[in-house]
């Protein structure tokens, strides 16, 4: 909406009223131009030249997106189920497994049937600790949009013992000591067969 133009008698009568009152403020510059004043153009801003930019230039190498916490953190999280002194023995590769398990090599579809059978056989003969043998698996990142874990075998196994038919069978799953393996392997301690 535009302002209109004061007629001459809107200015006549406002120089009237001027006259008759006092300035509230004497110190401040009178003002007995009524015209409107022509709008002040606006500003330009200037900025400084912007550095060329490149996508990915600031970008840093990518790191795994895994949202899970490590194995080693995620078996050791597990209450322990059996006998403290024991676990501390075990923990420290002073109790000798029983049995091993090696499932270098073995993809998913073959590593787990073997496990199971092997839990399970091992709990029939009686065997308290068992080792599983499962590697730390190699880098096979091939930079797609899926990141691939290293050591699936690694990985599979804590879940695997956790679910039917061998979690009846197992007590307690625990990282394997340096001496029987380290972080490529896994302590299985059975329960007694009823």
């Amino acid at each position: 909406m535009t302002r209109r133009r004061l007629t001459a008698e809107e200015v006549d009568l406002w120089r009237k009223v001027t006259e008759q009152v006092s300035r509230l403020h004497p110190e401040r510059a009178r003002a007995d131009d009524l015209t409107p004043k022509p709008k002040p153009k606006p500003m330009r801003q200037t900025f400084p030249a912007l550095p060329e930019f490149r996508v990915g230039q600031n970008a840093q190498t990518a790191r795994a997106h895994d949202v899970l916490a490590p194995v080693e953190e995620r078996v050791a999280k597990h209450p322990v189920q059996m006998d403290a002194k024991a676990f501390q023995r075990m923990k420290r590769g002073k109790l000798v497994p029983e049995a091993r398990l090696d499932l270098h090599g073995l993809t998913l579809e073959r590593a787990h049937p073997a496990l199971v059978s092997f839990i399970l056989r091992s709990q029939a003969q009686g065997l308290r600790l068992v080792l599983v043998i499962t590697g730390k698996g190699k880098e096979r990142d091939e930079g797609g949009p899926m990141p691939v874990r290293r050591g699936v075998l690694r990985h599979q196994v804590p879940q695997w013992l956790s679910m039917p038919p061998t979690h009846q069978a197992v007590l307690q799953v625990a990282q394997a000591h340096i001496g029987h393996g380290g972080g490529g392997a896994y302590y299985v301690y059975l329960r007694r067969r009823r």
